[in-house]
């Protein structure tokens, strides 16, 4: 007897193949046999008219510090991404993380790192990411979940958040702990080269480690070294470091920021069109809107973080310091190399402009009513500069200030460029959002992929259903090395979604993001039933998914 009969569905099985009908039975958490299905089921689920696609992997999430939580509180903040047919997610992203964390004075750096993605206090009974990973599973999990070794964690555990080369002894401390997270499970490294203290990495060392996650197979990827003034040259560093070492590398979250280096983007699809012709593995992926989610301080100049977030609010309390870094923020225009002294890899500030840049979340209550204001109303609103206005505040908040960034890839409601991002070979679709329970989060969150088949299938027609199915599944299980996943075929990992391709579609919007998609009939995690109908299903159904 099988646990679960999906009849008569459409099914879309991943691999950009035609659609076509079928029966779908599910025994002890795999897919038992496609086609005519004969026999009895424990559930059976009838389903003309609907269409079957694999369960959708999220290739960039931030989700590390919920799934720690405790289990019902995971399950109501990964709702989300269930809700949009999320079954596998990937951690670890732009070089931030919470393991590898070497000892206690490392934890208190990553701890003020990440505190724009920490939901609530939790205790971090890990050190290492196998830690993390077995935490992970005795605690469970609503859905799947893989990991990179985030670079952040492991130049902080070496060499806390101090600028420069690392010494040869704590070189040799970074690979020991990427080597230790790539036995350990994780699928490869990650960098974050706009955030502190991967902006203060220099190519070297970048290759230095990515040549030990090409020993190990695995994958490299990177959060590049800037969207806007240097975005073609970063794009250049990452795709020579691919040349350097054999590794594969993925472009996190292909991007333009700001309209004058929106042409760019034609330039950097003809830079990594041609790497891989050259032999490179090069991919990218991508979300479906004009806007980006991430921390306040990101804002700042290299040598105003240096030291992290305590360091930083010294700066800004700091009269002649303050005035330096505005004038920075205001007036400096990033150039090549970013990572030497005085350098700078990307200002936000300058490419968005301070009526592109809003307030997502604000820790303090006194604070809340600035959630959902751009930095140039928050200064009418203070009677103050949009500088000064956003500086006191992250002083006042300790830095606990996350931001949307517009104006990435085309206008607010512009999709011309995200369809040549969407149509092109190398790319795969990401949220990179997270719902923490607070603020304002990215529509993402709740949308990402709904979004791309409303609005880029079937209103627009950039891509076929097909086509977008691959980009979502089969094609990010390939990148990261997902044996068995992203995939509908006998023998597979039975993580599946029905939905209504004339229904779905996203609902959340910048306004109200906590809207979830519609069209989604049910999510099917493991071989059992994780949502229905909108609704969350009792049990945490997910897995650890470890690197062969």
């Amino acid at each position: 007897m099988h646990d679960l009969v999906i009849r008569g569905a459409r099914l879309i099985d991943g691999t950009g193949r035609p659609a076509s009908l079928a029966d779908i039975a599910v025994t002890g958490g795999l897919i038992a046999a496609l086609g005519d299905v004969r026999g009895r089921a424990r559930r059976t689920i009838d389903a003309p008219g609907l269409t079957v696609i694999p369960g959708v992997i999220d290739p960039h999430s931030h989700a590390d510090l919920i799934l720690p939580l405790a289990p019902e509180r995971q399950r109501e903040l990964m709702r989300c991404k269930l809700a949009q047919g999320i079954t596998t997610t990937v951690i670890g992203n732009c070089g931030l993380g919470c393991a590898p964390v070497a000892n206690a004075a490392a934890e208190a750096a990553l701890r003020a790192v990440n505190a724009w993605m920490t939901p609530e206090p939790v205790a971090w009974p890990w050190r290492g990411v196998g830690d993390y990973l077995d935490h992970l599973e005795r605690n469970g999990l609503a859905l799947n979940v893989a990991t990179l070794v985030p670079h952040g964690p492991v130049r902080i555990s070496a060499m806390g958040l101090a600028k420069g080369r690392p010494s040869p002894a704590q070189a040799r401390r970074m690979r020991g702990l990427v080597g230790r997270g790539l036995r350990e499970g994780a699928l490869g490294l990650s960098s974050g080269l706009i955030y502190p203290p991967g902006m203060y990495s220099d190519p070297e060392e970048l290759t230095d480690l990515a040549r030990l996650v090409a020993d190990y197979g695995g994958v490299y990827a990177s959060h590049i070294r800037g969207s806007s003034e240097t975005l073609l040259p970063a794009v250049r560093e990452l795709l020579e470091v691919a040349r350097a070492t054999g590794v594969r590398v993925h472009h996190s979250h292909n991007e333009a920021v700001g309209r004058e280096h929106w042409p760019k983007v034609d330039r950097v699809l003809r830079l990594e069109e041609r790497a891989a012709r050259a032999g490179l593995r090069v991919s990218f992926d991508m979300f479906p809107y004009t806007a980006a989610a991430t921390m306040m301080i990101a804002i700042y100049p290299p040598w105003a973080l240096e030291g992290g977030v305590d360091e930083l609010i010294a700066r800004l309390r700091d009269a002649p310091t303050r005035a330096r870094i505005r004038r920075d923020v205001e007036r400096r225009r990033p150039t090549w190399p970013p990572w030497r002294e005085a350098g700078w890899p990307h200002n936000l500030v300058r490419a968005a402009g301070w009526g592109g840049i809003e307030i997502g979340y604000v820790a303090g209550r006194r604070h809340k009513r600035y959630e959902g204001h751009s930095l140039a109303e928050l200064g009418r609103l203070t009677g103050k500069a949009p500088f000064e206005a956003i500086s006191d505040l992250i002083v006042e908040e300790r830095g606990q200030v996350s931001m949307l960034i517009f104006e990435v890839t085309g206008e607010r409601e512009e999709r011309a460029l995200l369809a040549r991002y969407a149509r092109h070979p190398l790319g795969a679709f990401c949220s990179d959002a997270e719902d923490y329970g607070r603020g304002k989060p990215h529509p993402a969150a709740y949308g990402a992929f709904p979004r791309v088949l409303a609005r880029l299938v079937r209103e627009d027609g950039a891509l076929a259903i097909e086509e977008a199915v691959r980009k979502m599944t089969s094609y990010p299980a390939e990148i990261f090395g997902l044996h068995g996943r992203g995939v509908v075929r006998t023998g597979a990992h039975a993580d599946l979604v029905i939905l209504d391709p004339r229904r779905v579609a996203d609902r959340a919007e910048f306004e109200r993001p906590r809207r979830s998609p519609a069209g989604i009939r049910a999510v099917i995690v493991n071989g059992r039933i994780a949502l229905e109908g909108g609704k969350l299903r009792p049990g945490m159904h997910g897995e650890v998914i470890r690197r062969i």
